[in-house]
């Protein structure tokens, strides 16, 4: 029985508008007509189309209905395990499955995603690629299994271990959600596990446990299938019949029943976490399962309670007691059950208890006075920018509609659901909050630093945490090169067959018009009507090149600061206004730029840019809000040295640009530097740099270019030309011979490996040809051969990428990765044997994968609002020409296998680099010296 359903839905805006001068604008209602149809075939697949012309683009997901609720206690993490499994091969898409097809057509990438309740697979892909994405996609549900064996699941046991290592093992805080989950679910319950399992079940899986898992859950009648984007529905109707019509129907799969935590007592637990350097308290409540009623009043809570310099806890905890750089609070619904969370990392030393007892006493607060009206309306402001944010590409449409499908039963909830956000009042918000969170029962964690116990919430008893032990040579040994053979699943017609490409998108350049100003600013725009947004960015060049390396951070300090109130609006008037207004404004500093960012419905351009004048032109120099940033950043700098990532990012500086470069730093600083600096070194920063004839401001969205330009105007007519001087920079070099580095974290689960040297810079006529040598090297993803050997073939890693990364100056060439701790050598000696061997393996077949993917991905490089606001960054600051894109597509379809051979003998050459490897010295250090570049260097001495 097939149905088709039409829908269409009107956003309900807000009035946001106080206070006397706004009281007599009128908002204009904007309607979108979201027109989408559903039908359904015998098998019980849902299809859901939704059809955007903008761009020529389509974007297709697969959702299926499990996650790790419906695994079995002891074989956790199976759903994540086919998350990584149905990319591999099918039986007709063959080895690399839809990576390596994705890598042909100009996909995004084939990616997936796995909650406690769903599993999905998407990309985007030029809509001459649809048909064969929609074969692609049935070959995995209904053609795949039988291509699972032994090594393929022995070897992909080992990338969910690395990612597993990666996200969790290694990282500072990582196993805090493992001990809420453990202590506020039940024994039994199906969100008791993680999503991505334990490395023990993982290990422990077996091939018929897996193919079990799969034939019961991943048939059609459990799958929604979601097509959006410029494509005919007709002809999709057709294809999407032939190609997963006939898959067989699979057991009837019957909803799970909510079930809500029932936490009977509040229990109190701690970790002493080998990463962390500062306390942190996690408290979790039992709350709602997603779309319950109350769901929406708890959003609002939390956002009231902690966003901005109007919470409560921020003025309480942050302001006031100065215990924490930020307060976090999120509402996590899931579709069984929901929990609400709250997070506060403490500055160092702090004991929990006071932390404990200032939220305590903020809950009191609120009690008596409740959410005020205004905050409400400012806080349902930004729920509607978000709504159309959610809107700009057609991937977020799908994703929405099989959201709405899977847990709404009802995918027209998408008419719906802003209804039930807009309608909650001052009353509802009191009222969740003392159903469930006034004197009911939580789960609180302390995870401090190792030896400092003394920091955790009294009372607190010893969490139970899994952690791995680093044994050389533990992992399971695997043959992909082995031959296996399968039984073939029948079809009605040959699938071997991939379907023919469809006509040939056209590329859509935007058209992009520009204005000059007498200051020197100068203004690029695109208009683009899709939705009723505006994003901007106002760069100004600089950045920390203008420092002093004393007293690294004054760029970083100030843009912080220029959101801290103007002269005429205290910090919360500042904040209240923006967000008044469904706007969000961002200043940032770079190596080399001040940033002023943000967005804001199109209706409220005007006002928005008034606000980005005042914070621009008119600063506050609020000395105690200067103090708690110092404080903040200074917090922040103690995390990072926690942190293997940030600590390899670090280093990596330092070996590139060496100790003297300006550019060897940080930009936040560090302790010593920003201690040192002082409001008068903003102030001097301020008044010295910051010139209009240094910047551009870039503008997309639904605004015309008068009233864009109109806007500037107003914002540059009283901002000086000063006379800035840039120093000159010392050059960088390639090292004359490869050295390797190492920094001691000792118990490491992982090493993190940052390999590489000084190149090039985007200016450099080299540098897009250079980076289109490296996408079949390291930097396409599953089209690499970084990737084939180190994740595919060995499950040495959960990713590795290398790339070129130059700006107006020289940047680095750098390869990265996380690898597990005990085959830290192998990996860099198998990195070193892949570049030694690329220049000479490189052939025309990799050619043509390369041109394939770089020119066919062009059909989506403009889709969102944000990917046209980097086009026009990339032409301002590269002074590139307009269309640079269709310049580049040429430079592609040219080059040949000689040049990319060539490019690669130049600059990927394994014997001029640095070989940074941050992990466990005591087990991988002197291995590494078999390398052949002789003893490894210590760069740090880590605690014991």
């Amino acid at each position: 029985m097939r149905s088709s359903v039409k829908f269409y839905f009107l956003a309900f805006l807000l009035n946001l508008y106080v206070g006397n001068a706004l009281a007599q604008q009128t908002p204009e209602a904007s309607r979108f007509e979201v027109d989408f149809e559903t039908f359904t075939l015998d098998n019980g697949l849902k299809v859901i189309f939704y059809v955007d012309r903008s761009d020529p683009v389509v974007a297709v997901a697969l959702t299926s209905h499990v996650g790790s609720a419906r695994e079995k206690e002891g074989r956790t993490g199976f759903a994540h395990l086919f998350e990584h499994l149905l990319f591999l091969e099918s039986e007709n898409l063959g080895k690399g499955g839809l990576d390596k097809l994705s890598a042909r057509i100009g996909g995004s990438g084939a990616n997936g995603s796995t909650s406690r309740d769903r599993t999905n697979y998407f990309q985007t892909v030029p809509n001459d690629a649809l048909e064969k994405m929609i074969w692609a996609e049935a070959d995995k549900l209904g053609y795949f299994i039988n291509t699972v064996t032994e090594p393929v699941l022995a070897k992909e046991k080992q990338v969910v271990k690395n990612e597993k290592r990666q996200r969790v093992d290694n990282q500072p805080y990582g196993h805090t959600q493992y001990v809420i989950d453990k202590n506020l679910y039940p024994k039994g319950h199906p969100y008791n596990w993680q999503v991505i399992g334990s490395l023990e079940d993982l290990q422990n899986a077996t091939l018929a446990d897996v193919k079990e898992f799969f034939n019961q859950w991943y048939v059609p009648n459990n799958v929604v299938l979601t097509i959006a984007g410029d494509f005919d529905t007709a002809q999709a109707k057709q294809w999407v019949e032939k190609y997963f019509g006939e898959i067989k129907r699979g057991p009837e799969i019957k909803d799970l029943e909510k079930r809500p935590a029932n936490l009977q007592q509040t229990k109190k637990l701690y970790h002493e976490d080998n990463f962390a350097r500062l306390p942190e308290l996690t408290m979790a409540w039992p709350s709602v399962a997603s779309y319950h009623p109350d769901a929406y009043a708890l959003e609002v809570l939390a956002n009231y309670l902690s966003e901005g310099k109007n919470a409560p806890f921020y003025k309480a905890l942050v302001a006031g007691k100065k215990l924490t750089p930020n307060v976090q609070m999120f509402n996590y619904t899931s579709e069984l059950a929901g929990q609400f969370m709250l997070q506060v990392r403490a500055y160092e030393g702090i004991d929990l208890d006071e932390v404990h007892l200032a939220v305590e006493e903020t809950f009191k607060r609120f009690e008596a006075k409740g959410i005020p009206e205004k905050d409400l309306k400012r806080i349902k402001a930004g729920q509607e920018t978000a709504f159309y944010s959610s809107l700009s590409s057609v991937l977020g449409k799908g994703f929405q509609l099989a959201q709405y499908e899977i847990f709404a039963n009802d995918p027209g909830m998408i008419n719906k659901e802003i209804n039930y956000i807009l309608a909650v009042t001052p009353q509802d918000v009191m009222r969740v909050y003392q159903k469930y969170i006034k004197d009911q029962p939580y789960v609180a964690t302390s995870f401090v630093p190792k030896a400092q116990i003394e920091l955790t919430l009294e009372g607190s008893e010893l969490a139970e945490v899994e952690e791995e032990q680093i044994v050389m040579g533990a992992e399971q040994e695997f043959d992909l090169e082995e031959e296996v053979t399968y039984q073939r699943t029948p079809s009605s017609f040959d699938r071997t067959v991939e379907p023919p490409y469809g006509d040939s998108p056209q590329v859509k350049v935007p058209e992009i018009w520009e204005q000059n100003l007498q200051s020197g600013l100068e203004i690029y725009g695109i208009t683009n009507s899709e939705v009723p947004l505006v994003q901007f960015m106002l760069e100004i060049k600089g950045g920390m090149l203008l420092e002093d390396p004393a007293k690294i951070g004054v760029s970083n300090l100030l843009a912080d600061l220029l959101t801290k109130g103007t002269k005429n609006r205290t910090p919360q008037e500042l904040e209240e206004a923006i967000e008044l207004l469904g706007a969000s404004i961002r200043v940032n500093a770079t190596d080399e730029k001040m940033i002023i960012s943000g967005s804001t419905l199109t209706r409220n351009f005007d006002e928005t840019m008034e606000l980005v004048k005042e914070i621009l032109l008119e600063p506050r120099w609020d000395e105690e809000e200067f103090s708690l940033i110092k404080q903040q950043v200074i917090s922040r700098i103690q995390q990072e040295k926690a942190n293997p990532n940030n600590i390899a990012s670090n280093e990596f500086r330092r070996l590139v640009y060496g100790e003297d470069h300006i550019l060897s730093h940080n930009n936040i600083g560090n302790e010593d530097t920003v201690e040192r600096i002082t409001l008068q070194d903003l102030k001097a920063y301020y008044n010295n740099y910051l010139s209009p004839h240094l910047a551009s401001f870039l503008v997309v969205g639904d605004i015309g270019k008068e009233e864009a330009v109109n806007g500037v105007k107003e914002l540059t007519a009283d901002w000086g030309v000063k006379n800035v001087i840039f120093k000159e920079l010392p050059e960088v070099t390639a090292p004359a011979e490869s050295k390797v580095y190492f920094y001691d974290i000792p118990g490491a689960k992982q090493s993190v490996l940052h390999i590489g040297y000084p190149a090039l810079a985007e200016t450099n006529e080299d540098f897009y040809p250079a980076s289109v040598m490296n996408y079949r090297f390291g930097g396409g993803s599953f089209a690499s051969q970084l990737t084939q050997e180190l994740r595919e073939g060995k499950g040495y890693t959960y990713g590795i990428r290398s790339g070129f990364n130059g700006s107006t100056f020289k940047g680095p060439f750098l390869i990265s990765s996380g690898v597990r701790t005990n085959i830290t050598f192998e990996a860099v000696d198998l990195i070193k044997e892949i570049a030694e061997n690329y220049a000479e393996s490189f052939n025309e077949n990799d050619l043509e994968v390369t041109q394939g993917f770089m020119i066919k991905s062009n059909a989506r490089k403009f889709e969102t609002l944000g990917s046209k606001l980097q086009m026009l960054q990339e032409i301002k600051d590269y002074n590139r020409p307009k269309d640079y894109v269709l310049q580049q597509e040429e430079t592609v379809r040219n080059i040949t296998v000689p040049q990319i051979k060539a490019l690669a003998e130049k600059y990927v050459d394994p014997n001029k680099m640095y070989y940074l490897i941050v992990g466990d010295a005591a087990t991988q250090l002197d291995r590494l010296e078999q390398l052949g570049f002789g003893k490894p260097v210590l760069i740090n001495s880590a605690e014991k």
